[in-house]
């Protein structure tokens, strides 16, 4: 391909994602699809240069992670960027900032709620005016970055466990498997409603480990093991109910008192750095589907 086209991007990427369309979302499984990569080369007649590739990494950066052997870590080079960023002077520099350590968000607990008086002074007619609490939400994103756990990776041959979690202050979820911290999600949800948001949300997150398979929901608020009948529902809660039907799913009354799990995790070594009170517990029965994809 000729140097200097304006298009040469755009078609590089077009041929790439033909050629290797069904492997696409394998590249980083090296071992396992070297091979087929080659072959898939030498069938199209395209050639990669040696100097530039990499073989029997025990590390590896890839879209601003970095993948170990054991889990998947925030990219150091991107952490350094975020420590020196100075502080916002305008809505635009804020935006920025935040879709940066937004990228990062799986790994950062509690982030909607950290992040929250920044993203106030976003909202459409907000007058740009730095208060104390901004500040304190600016260097606490900040140092969040430099304390975040290796997430581990996925197995999709074992059961999954979300903990979920609903207040006035917002809603936070936290995927894990075996004790081991997956991935993190805390979004933005008026109070109203929290406690069956907080549980759509999990289905929504993680549809792609959820969705297929059979599901129990255990909820210290009664009243959700009976939505499926409620006679009556707002608009908010009949979209949410269409949703959560997607699901092989039972909701289950579990009580408050009864579950010790907040108290096991704030004890674990690995999960030191988490408090989660769990409202809503959903367990997945055996995996039926192949993919498995990361999420933000």
């Amino acid at each position: 391909m000729s140097f200097g086209l304006t298009n040469a991007p755009v078609f590089f990427m077009y041929m790439m994602n033909s050629v290797f369309m069904n492997e696409l979302d394998k590249f980083v499984v090296h071992e396992e699809h070297l091979r087929i990569v080659l072959m898939r080369l030498r069938e199209h007649k395209l050639y990669a240069k040696f100097s530039k590739c990499a073989f029997w990494l025990k590390e590896v950066g890839f879209l601003g992670h970095i993948l170990y052997e054991k889990g998947v870590a925030v990219d150091p080079s991107k952490v350094e960027c975020v420590l020196n960023w100075k502080q916002p002077k305008t809505i635009t520099e804020i935006r920025s900032f935040l879709g940066l350590v937004g990228y990062y968000r799986r790994f950062t607990k509690d982030f909607s709620k950290n992040a929250k008086p920044m993203t106030s002074l976003t909202n459409k007619n907000a007058r740009y005016s730095w208060s104390l609490n901004c500040e304190e939400a600016f260097q606490s994103l900040k140092r969040s970055l430099t304390t975040v756990p290796v997430l581990a990776q996925p197995d999709v041959t074992k059961p999954f466990e979300v903990y979920c979690d609903a207040s006035g202050n917002g809603l936070g979820c936290v995927l894990m498997q075996e004790g081991k911290v997956v991935a993190y999600t805390s979004p933005n949800y008026p109070t109203h409603d929290l406690e069956l948001a907080v549980v759509v949300h999990a289905l929504k997150i993680w549809r792609h480990y959820l969705l297929g398979n059979t599901c129990n929901i255990y909820t210290d608020h009664k009243s959700l093991k009976y939505i499926f009948t409620q006679p009556e529902l707002n608009m908010r809660q009949q979209r949410w109910l269409e949703l959560i039907k997607d699901y092989d799913l039972e909701i289950h009354y579990h009580p408050g008192k009864a579950n010790v799990v907040a108290d096991a995790l704030s004890h674990r070594a690995h999960c030191n750095v988490l408090e989660v009170r769990p409202t809503a517990r959903v367990i997945v029965g055996k995996w039926i589907r192949s993919r498995c994809l990361w999420n933000d």
